[in-house]
Parts: structure tokens; sequence; C-alpha cells
């Protein structure tokens, strides 16, 4: 897709002088993040065995026994469907652990699995890069199976996990951590240490950003339903999150001139559940709601993290799979027919607007626009207008920008196309426009 790059947008500038940053940016790492928009969350462990959503740690390990587990099947399914890469349930708040971890007796090596020889996530690392696909890891400090869960020591049991999986899986794109903290199987609740578990991360893989309610690289958007806030600001004061953060409302918005560039990142399952549960066979999420919660999560700045409940045999269940690749042609029929391949993009000397002009009238209902964020996110209202019997007419209002913005409106036809900038923190910098027809109505 053609793309607009606009350095010369503040008066008076040359066009080769670089803009001066506003407020919190983003990081190199941040950045390549964003552009990934689209990956899978993997929950698979005791529960796709047992029915169970949260496991008690009581399991036994007999019941992790795949018949068919294919890693490869996993990722050929998720490239296939566009996104860019799996997380998987490392270890869930049941205390399993999908590796053969030294520091626990609780894993896929007591299990009857490949006669305890198995090893899901080096499965699922070599998979990935067969594949072209970015791996992360979800492992959660709660664990309802370790004797020293509750006590000092278990923290740094819970360091040596992390430093088992940052160092022997090849290099990963994100860690993600939960602020689940419940009794352990001695009936108490653990102190986690945070500022050691992300030191550690940083330690072994300085290039994995690391999720959290307090980021620091990437925060919850504060629901699991996959929708980031109609107004959606990838800044945020840092300072007053923490893990188990309780005002969903504020990390779903984030602030407008925030002191820390922490990205939202949606996360939702394409069934009910997380873990898969046979009666939820009928109930994924058709290619029409993943499309509406792709509009309200890319659409609106944020990254898409959707969850695949691989199934007992150890596959992504034909339904799930049917949908996933239902949904990517969706999506080609919205977004595969950029109308702006060819016409001319300017700004409006003296004012913040900037005219498309096309080489004939088209019809469309959709404009996609983003910001350069590289120096920081400036938008916070916009308005998409077209020229009709030579006069302009507002078709759609919006407020942030950021990464991306997908705006929908009533099926138009006209030649002349404009973004009227209404509300800025700073001078505003477009990157890129994209207009288009969509099956939308």
């Amino acid at each position: 897709m053609r793309k607009f790059i606009i350095l010369c947008l503040l008066a008076g500038m040359a066009m080769a002088q670089t803009p001066k940053p506003f407020g919190a940016t983003p990081t190199a790492d941040q950045l390549k993040w964003h552009n990934l928009q689209y990956y899978a969350f993997v929950h698979f462990g005791p529960n796709s065995f047992t029915d169970k959503e949260w496991g008690d740690g009581k399991e036994k390990e007999d019941v992790f026994n795949p018949t068919q587990l294919d890693c490869r099947q996993w990722a050929r399914i998720c490239k296939a469907a566009g996104m860019k890469g799996i997380i998987i349930t490392a270890k869930h708040h049941d205390g399993f652990a999908l590796y053969p971890s030294k520091y626990s007796t609780h894993t896929v090596r007591e299990s009857p699995w490949k006669n305890g020889k198995g090893d899901v996530l080096k499965e699922l690392s070599a998979a990935c890069k067969e594949y072209g696909l970015k791996m992360g890891i979800y492992i959660s400090p709660w664990d309802r199976n370790h004797p020293t869960y509750g006590t000092p020591e278990y923290n740094q049991v819970y360091v040596n996990m992390l430093k088992e999986i940052t160092t022997q899986y090849g290099d990963l794109f994100e860690v993600w951590f939960d602020g689940a903290n419940g009794e352990g199987p001695n009936g108490k609740k653990q102190v986690y240490d945070f500022p050691l578990f992300n030191k550690t991360v940083k330690t072994y893989q300085p290039h994995a950003l690391i999720f959290s309610d307090a980021g620091p690289d990437i925060r919850w958007v504060g629901n699991e339903s996959g929708f980031a806030g109609e107004t959606c600001w990838s800044t945020i004061n840092g300072a007053a999150l923490f893990p188990a953060y309780d005002k969903p409302k504020h990390l779903n918005v984030g602030d407008a001139n925030g002191t820390h560039w922490i990205p939202a990142e949606c996360d939702v399952s394409i069934r009910p559940g997380w873990f898969y549960h046979k009666n939820e066979d009928d109930k994924v999420k058709t290619p029409q709601a993943l499309m509406d919660i792709w509009n309200k999560s890319v659409g609106r700045g944020a990254n898409l993290l959707l969850n695949i409940p691989v199934d007992n045999r150890g596959l992504v269940h034909e339904n799930d799979a049917k949908a996933l690749l239902e949904f990517k042609k969706l999506r080609d029929e919205y977004f595969s027919k950029n109308l702006l391949k060819k016409g001319t993009f300017t700004k409006k000397t003296g004012a913040d607007s900037y005219d498309i002009s096309l080489n004939k009238a088209q019809t469309f209902n959709c404009l996609v626009v983003q910001e350069d964020i590289r120096y920081g996110q400036r938008i916070n209202e916009f308005a998409v207008q077209v020229k009709e019997n030579n006069e302009w007419k507002t078709v759609a209002t919006a407020t942030t920008i950021g990464h991306k913005r997908i705006v929908y409106f009533p099926r138009v036809k006209s030649k002349d196309v404009r973004i009227a900038i209404q509300g800025t923190l700073a001078k505003p910098i477009i990157a890129n426009v994209e207009l288009y027809d969509t099956p939308a109505n």
C-alpha cells in the first residue's frame, strides 16, 4: 500500500529536517511491536483435558497426554490467518510447565506424553522459525502447585524458571505477566518481586517487550473483550500503574500527555473460554464478530492478541481454524484494494487539514489513517470530509489516531477527501492514509 510520508509538516521546516519528538515516544522495539498488529495467544495445559478454566494445582501429571500434538499445525494456521506470532502459556496458575523445568516436579517431564521426553516450547520454537512467526511466552507468577509459593524463596524459583524460558527457546518478542495472585498449596499468597522479574527478562531477552497491567512496555487494555477505548492513547502516566491495577477504564483510554509510552494490547478468546471445552465447539466467534474486534482494537491504535484454545488432541480445532481463515478472507475483502494507490495527497497551507484528490470520483466508506508515532501521539480530534457539489461535507468524526485509526461512514462517491484536524497536543504528523470501499454497510 502506498504510504504518504510527510516530514515537512511544521510551519517553516525544510523538507529534509526531522520533526522534534513530542512527549513520550516509542522505543525501536515498541515500534516493531506496533507493526505486528495481530498475533495468537495459545492456552494449553492440564485444563485442556480436565475441562477447567483455572486448575487447582492438584491435577495429576498424567492428565496431560495429547495424542496428536502438532505445533507445526498451530503455526501453519496462524500464518495462513495473517498472524505474526504466537504467545503460549508456558505455565498457567495450576503451576504445570509445558517444558521440563529443573525447578518444578509438575511438568511435561512427569507426564506420559512422549514418555516424559517432550517439550512443547521447544516444538513451538521450531515451528515458529519454520513459518516465520515470532514467539512469546506467558508464565503465570501464581502457582497453585509449587511448595515454595507464598514464601520469599518462590520469587527466586520463579526467576530461575524465567531464566530457563528466556535462554533456551530463541528470541522472544513478548513476555506476558498477569497480576493473578491467589493462595498456593500452603494457603499463603505470594508477594511478587516484579522489578526482579522484569530485570531478569531484560537481561536475557533485551528486545522482548514485557506485558502487564503496569507495563513497563505494553499495558492491558482493561477488558477481555478485545476492545480498546474509542479514545485510546498509547501514552499513560506509568507511575500510577502496578500489577493488578484496578482501574480498567484508565487502562482502556490511557492519558493524553502521559509520561510513558505504554500502548494497549487487546486480549480476547475466539471462544467463550480461554482453554478448550468441547461444549464450546459451536460457540466460536464468527468472522464478522472478529472483524468488529479488529476495528475496535487494531482500528483504535492497539494490538490484537487473539486466543486459540488448543484442544485435547494438541491441535487447533477445525471450527477455530475455519473461523480464523474466513476472518483473514474477510479482512482481505475489506482492505486489499486501497483507492489511494492512485491519487495525490497534500497538506493545506496554513491549515491543519490534509486533502486527497483522486484521479476520478470513487465510491468509498472507510478511511484508515496513521500518525508517525516516532514523534509521539499528537492528534485528539479529527473529521473525515468529502466534497459534494463544491462544498465540504463531514461524514465522520473521531478522536485519537496513534498507530492506526479505522473510520467507517455511510458510503459516498467523491473525487476529493479531507482529513480535517480539529484538536491536537502538538503539530500533527500524518504518516499514512488509505481509502476503501468495504463490505460494511
